[in-house]
């Protein structure tokens, strides 16, 4: 069933942090994916561990596997964990267990046993896109999420760098970046400029925009 209660969506830095993924098939290996690329450390329980996590965990040290079944409790001591068997009693259990010691839980395709949901994501560099339908229609999620991905260039990812050098150099001068004309400068023929291929005329129009603004 579908999630109606508004959704807080976060961006959570799992880099570095313990995850648990229950399930061993394809489901739990686009779960298990999904956090290698975020930088977390992953172990993988599951009655049966596919070919292909094997193959991953051969290739990165940072996905250990455990080939059993998940034992009752086991969240705890992992920042969040993730339920992807095909045994429904085995996710609720997940759940359940993730509920009592405070442990974040997606159980895929059962929103009633999440505590939290994924939504379908782009990325352009550090840009990320999350798209998310509450469960409504996953379909609309991932249409729009591949709109984005179409529309989002890479002259972005050139403008978040020329940004964030921007906001920087004006930290280290000890002004302040607040109430700056950011907006009007992505508004300008900034972006324009970078598909050029002109982007030290873009980040000039950058600074000539922001200096407009805290004149």
């Amino acid at each position: 069933m579908p999630v109606d209660a508004p959704l807080y969506p976060v961006n959570l830095i799992v880099a570095g942090r313990r995850c648990l993924v229950v399930g061993g098939g394809a489901i739990a290996a686009r779960k298990v994916e999904g956090l290698l690329d975020c930088g977390a450390v992953v172990h993988v329980v599951a009655s049966r561990v596919g070919h292909e996590l094997r193959s991953r965990a051969d290739e990165s040290p940072e996905l250990t596997y455990e080939q059993r079944p998940y034992r009752a409790g086991e969240v705890a001591g992992y920042r969040l964990a993730m339920a992807a068997t095909d045994d429904g009693a085995v996710n609720a259990q997940v759940s359940a267990d993730g509920e009592a010691v405070g442990i974040w839980v997606n159980s895929a395709d059962d929103p009633a046993h999440c505590s939290f949901t994924l939504p379908s994501v782009t990325r352009r560099g550090p840009i990320s896109v999350a798209v998310s339908t509450g469960g409504h229609s996953p379909a609309l999620a991932a249409w729009l999420r591949d709109t984005v991905q179409a529309w989002l260039g890479p002259e972005f990812e050139v403008a978040v760098r020329l940004l964030s050098e921007e906001r920087d150099a004006i930290r280290d001068a000890g002004r302040s970046t607040e109430g700056l004309a950011w907006r009007q400068a992505l508004e300008s023929d900034m972006l324009d400029l970078i598909r050029a291929g002109q982007v030290q005329q873009a980040k000039e129009r950058l600074q000539a925009c922001l200096s407009s603004s805290s004149v």
